[in-house]
């Protein structure tokens, strides 16, 4: 992943409803949301989740497909793990596995005394 493509998705995941849209996403898989019920479960209008929908599907990391009717919207998963790949690959000097998020949401041992 190159550095536009990185500052391309970390601009879309920064603002409330698209961060929101995103890890709700997370929540779902593969499988995903169609946007109705997307927008319901945030509280938000339709034309608004579509924007948001929109900007983070530019930045690739929302995928969407129609099924029947619906449109289902899903994120992708290969390019959110470039993402985290490319924020993490030279981590605690290089030692990416330091960096794996634990529970209560600190990395594991490169923090100041060990974790």
């Amino acid at each position: 992943m190159n550095v536009k493509d990185v500052i391309a998705g970390l601009g879309a995941l920064a603002q409330e409803h698209r961060l929101a849209a995103f890890r709700e996403l997370v929540q779902q898989g593969p499988d995903g949301l169609p946007a109705g019920v997307l927008a319901e479960r945030l509280g938000l209008a339709p034309a608004t989740l579509s924007f948001h929908l929109s900007q983070l599907s530019n930045a690739g990391l929302v995928a969407s497909r129609r099924q029947g009717r619906l449109i289902i919207y899903s994120v992708d998963v290969g390019r959110f793990q470039a993402l985290l790949g490319f924020l993490t690959e030279n981590c605690c000097q290089g030692n990416a596995d330091l960096c794996q998020p634990h529970p209560g949401g600190r990395a594991s041992g490169c923090a100041p005394g060990g974790g």
